[in-house]
């Protein structure tokens, strides 16, 4: 049997036999993947009763009928499990995390961006927009350069977007 380079639908054949298995077979792979959402990345056992369509990614440690499926994406429809090897590249959303995740050919990573901030090496490098900050006034004592400096500071955390006008 041949099947596409990039995500490995099956190919009809010329003068193949029931033809409408394999046609089936590739429908059922592109609803998988085309707008990929998945229920969680987080489970290694598969669920007692999942409903048709729900997806998961798998968790490392699988067990059942995931065993030695860690990573794949694993779809139940009316035929049982339906397991896909992810290729480098690919974005999906999972449920119960809120944010997309990408698969770099070895591992699924979170994306950087997440409702709660942006991320670098899984540590929240900028977190959601607080209130504004007071520009510095009033006291008996002025120094003018620190705050000129203040200012500066606010302005460009300001014009980032970083903190509220």
């Amino acid at each position: 049997m041949m099947y596409t380079d990039r995500l490995g639908l099956p190919l009809l054949a010329a003068g193949q036999a029931q033809k409408e298995i394999t046609h089936n077979e590739a429908l059922a792979l592109l609803d998988v993947v085309a707008q990929a959402c998945v229920e969680s990345a987080s489970l290694s056992t598969p669920p007692a009763m999942p409903q048709a369509g729900q997806c998961w990614i798998v968790a490392a440690g699988a067990t059942g009928a995931w065993s030695g499926q860690e990573g794949a994406i694993a779809c139940w429809s009316a035929s049982g499990w339906l397991l896909l090897a992810p290729r480098p590249g690919w974005r999906i959303w999972v449920q119960d995390r809120g944010h997309g995740m990408r698969f770099d050919g070895m591992a699924w990573l979170d994306d950087a961006v997440r409702e709660d901030g942006i991320y670098l090496d899984g540590e929240r490098v900028i977190a959601p927009r607080r209130g504004a900050i007071a520009a510095p006034a009033g006291g008996s004592t002025r120094d003018e350069e620190a705050r000129t400096a203040i200012a500066a500071l606010l302005d460009a955390l300001r014009g980032h977007g970083l903190i509220a006008p």
